[in-house]
């Protein structure tokens, strides 16, 4: 199986998402999806209201999991992904089953940090979405999805997403092979892309 591993990163409510499922729409049945959200360290026993979690920080998630699996997707060989709940901030004991497919799409803020998995991706999309827009939309998400309070949203937001954004996340930007302004949204970016992979394929 001739295989193309791409990576979507960009900042908290950019457009990641978005991209991964216009690619998934345009190539359906050849796309598996990941997110490294799902790699989150159990987190259950902090309070999300007192801000006592960094979801930001690369030392929140078990990235070395996730390497692993890719190159077990790679490999030809299913896997078994975490579940975890953003609820309860709980990894969850139950798993879902992930076949390989010719086309691996991996989202998250971070995954273009850590060096030993951002090497593993044959294309790095980096999303670059003003952030004031991002702000409307985590909030939006938080409170309508997650069950948060616009307090919350707006203090975690102050303490945690933002410095570590300007720490982690943005200095990735450049580590990327596309950068793409205004996520998920530009078309023309998007075509260009489909068009990369169907050239691949």
């Amino acid at each position: 199986m001739s295989q193309l591993l791409i990576g979507i990163a960009g900042g908290t409510a950019s457009g990641k998402t978005t991209l991964a499922k216009i690619l998934k729409d345009s190539f359906k049945d050849d796309v598996t999806m990941l997110r490294h959200d799902f790699y989150y360290y159990d987190k259950s026993h902090f309070d999300v209201a007192e801000n006592k979690i960094n979801f930001d920080h690369p030392d929140s998630f078990q990235t070395e999991l996730l390497v692993k699996h890719l190159k077990s997707l790679v490999g030809g060989s299913p896997i078994e992904r975490p579940v975890y709940s953003y609820k309860t901030n709980e990894r969850l004991l139950e798993t879902k089953k992930v076949n390989p497919s010719p086309i691996i799409i991996v989202e998250g803020i971070l995954i273009f940090h850590y060096p030993k998995l951002r090497e593993l991706f044959d294309l790095k999309i980096y999303i670059d979405t003003d952030a004031d827009i991002r702000l409307l939309r985590r909030i939006n998400r938080d409170i309508k999805n997650r069950g948060r309070t616009f307090e919350s949203v707006k203090n975690q937001y102050l303490s945690t997403v933002k410095p570590m954004h300007e720490k982690y996340v943005e200095p990735t930007k450049y580590k990327s092979d596309i950068i793409i302004p205004n996520g998920g949204l530009n078309d023309i970016a998007n075509d260009l892309i489909i068009k990369k992979i169907k050239s691949h394929l």
